[in-house]
């Protein structure tokens, strides 16, 4: 069954938000219309207005994975390069920056973002209706890309736990990405790989916490979540389709891996870790703790119940933990 159109606000006229899964991406959502029982005064929204503009690009060599994050009363970014073929993070880098200085995300993923300060740099600008250019500067890591195309984008708009009220958020699928990286002294061509991105945006609880997965191909991508945002974001990109996929199961540890598989029976896979990379930061009034897991999925999935299983074998993606206190 076909996703509705992408609304172009995710607030309606009478102020509530329009929850559900969507087909195209939404404009600036409107959080300052909310009306009860999502509204929140100015300084309660600053407080709890959170963004980020995640990128992640894959090749047979190399993931990149990246981030901007303003949550208001301050931001933050970082990125790191793992070399596949040495099964490590060759380069990373995560500062903390100065409120209303070092950071911008926009009001949507066309917006782009960036985080400039001495030394570390992250631009991420739009390039025409379907693509990003993205440029990174830190010392001898640094990154020229272009990434784009066609294919469904996902938003998705939904209640959050914990305090929180609404989020949005968009998803890509799987990009067409060419480019360069320079990371642990050798340059990488990633002409031929694949980026997606994840943005998003809302007014969430000061303790936040989930599980995300996410994995693309030019053909094939996941998207999975379990935590504060519920099974909200939950979807499948098939052959230039978007399905809903229903909530992530628990997480079966297995020898060297775990299992994941989702309620309604349309996807089960494994995942294998090549690499980990862990960001932990404690500040005095906040901290997060992040683990990402990099590695490959196998198994199978379906577009629909009585759908054939499409064999899934050496999905590249990553399996992430985070917990925040912002």
């Amino acid at each position: 069954m076909s996703l509705p159109a992408a609304p172009l606000d995710v607030v309606g006229a009478d102020g509530l938000p329009l929850f559900g899964r969507y087909r195209g991406l939404a404009g600036a959502p409107g959080w300052s219309r909310l009306a009860p029982p999502f509204a929140r005064g100015a300084l309660r929204r600053r407080l709890h207005h959170k963004r980020w503009h995640f990128v992640s690009l894959v090749t047979d060599e190399l993931f990149v994975g990246l981030v901007v994050i303003d949550i208001g009363w301050s931001n933050s970014a970082f990125a790191y390069a793992f070399d596949r073929t040495l099964g490590k993070v060759v380069e990373a880098f995560s500062p903390v920056g100065l409120p209303g200085l070092t950071a911008e995300v926009g009001a949507n993923v066309a917006e782009g973002a960036r985080f400039v300060m001495p030394g570390r740099r992250i631009v991420i600008e739009a390039d025409g209706a379907d693509g990003h250019r993205l440029r990174l500067r830190a010392g001898n890591f640094r990154i020229d890309a272009e990434y784009g195309g066609a294919g469904p984008r996902l938003l998705a708009v939904g209640p959050v736990v914990d305090g929180g009220a609404v989020h949005s958020t968009q998803k890509s699928p799987g990009l067409a990405l060419r480019g360069t990286a320079d990371a642990g002294g050798k340059r990488f061509r990633l002409d031929g790989g694949v980026a997606s991105y994840d943005f998003s945006n809302g007014l969430l609880g000061r303790r936040t916490a989930w599980r995300w997965i996410s994995a693309h191909t030019r053909e094939l991508g996941i998207n999975l979540q379990a935590g504060y945002f519920g099974d909200a974001e939950n979807a499948l990109w098939l052959d230039g389709e978007l399905i809903a996929l229903g909530s992530l199961g628990s997480r079966v540890e297995t020898d060297g891996g775990w299992t994941i598989a989702t309620a309604d029976g349309l996807l089960d896979l494994r995942f294998t870790p090549e690499g980990t990379r862990r960001d932990d930061k404690q500040l005095l009034v906040a901290s997060s703790s992040l683990t990402q897991h990099v590695g490959r999925f196998d198994g199978w999935v379906k577009a629909g119940p009585d759908g054939p299983k499409r064999t899934v074998s050496g999905l590249t993606g990553l399996a992430e933990d985070y917990r925040a206190r912002w």
